[in-house]
């Protein structure tokens, strides 16, 4: 265990040193808001097409997989939709504090750190656990929210999501990825070195984002948050573990990434979210501050367990 804590621990230094130059007004909040945008849009979209380029989906898709995932993170997603709705909060906030419970940092956290603790065999189950986590849950919480706004499902609603789903940079570079390996196009040297080099960004650059975007966040309403980071650090991986060691038959090695994936900290475009539709975000906020600052013990034991399994 001390020796992956110590694995992780350049990962969270380097989410530290982010803070510390969010917190200290080195890396104001506009200088942030922009290295976000270009890792975001630019360096991660790189990495993601790269490593699914040189992947298949036939590879990566089994049914077992995402269904054992599905029905974890479904269950979670309850039990945290239970708990808001007996406080009579409304819709929209029982909708963003489910989306707290489940949705780690796996698009700027947990593919690079897994993909050098696990080895890069890891990408494809994270890739999967990316894409359910931003194509049903993300699109369940635009439909929740602007669905109890305007009292009914419409066709502007769907219209929403899909443009959401088309806009992403994440999802765009992994069936990018995807087409060119499934028309079995070689990568141009040239190419394969300028996605590289970009890609090469992403790893610093959105721990170090992650980081300074923390500084700007609050922990105001932290038993709520305390709760809601329980959730997404403990009962989310627990129920994952659960699912696809008894419930679901999933390969050992799939398995233990998809159990990583869930312990993951809660992901900073929930707050995104939030702060959009003007629905709770220093809750949000206050859950992505305990959730990453607990993560950096809470993350490391669940990887050294995990790594046990294969």
């Amino acid at each position: 265990m001390i020796s992956v804590f110590l694995q992780t621990l350049p990962f969270f230094l380097i989410i530290g040193l982010g803070y510390g130059a969010g917190r200290s007004g080195f890396f104001p909040e506009v200088a942030t808001a922009w290295l976000t945008k270009f890792v975001f849009y630019f360096a991660l979209s790189a990495m993601l097409f790269r490593f699914s380029a040189n992947l298949t989906l036939a590879e990566v898709w089994d049914w077992n997989f995402v269904v054992a995932y599905l029905w974890a993170t479904g269950f979670v997603y309850g039990i945290a939709t239970l708990v808001a709705l007996l406080r009579r909060i409304s819709i929209q906030e029982v909708a963003i504090e489910a989306q707290c419970a489940v949705i780690g940092n796996v698009g700027f956290l947990g593919v690079p750190m897994l993909a050098m603790l696990m080895g890069e065999a890891a990408i494809g189950p994270v890739m999967i656990v990316l894409a359910i986590d931003l194509i049903v849950f993300g699109s369940l919480v635009v439909i929740l929210v602007t669905g109890s706004r305007d009292g009914r499902m419409s066709l502007g609603i769907l219209r929403t999501v899909g443009l959401g789903l088309l806009k992403n940079p994440m999802i765009v570079s992994i069936v990018l990825g995807l087409t060119w390996s499934g028309l079995r196009l070689p990568i141009p040297d040239p190419m394969n070195d300028f996605v590289a080099i970009l890609g090469g960004a992403a790893t610093p650059g959105a721990l170090f984002a992650i980081g300074a975007s923390l500084a700007s966040k609050s922990a105001e309403r932290p038993t709520v948050a305390g709760w809601l980071s329980f959730c997404k650090l403990v009962l989310h991986p627990a129920f994952v573990a659960f699912s696809v060691l008894f419930l679901f038959p999933v390969a050992p090695y799939p398995a233990a990434v998809m159990i990583a994936a869930a312990s993951l900290p809660v992901a900073g475009n929930v707050y995104m979210l939030a702060q959009h539709y003007g629905v709770a975000p220093k809750r949000v906020s206050a859950s992505i501050l305990i959730s990453t600052a607990a993560a950096i013990v809470t993350v490391s034991l669940v990887i050294g367990w995990v790594n046990q399994l294969y």
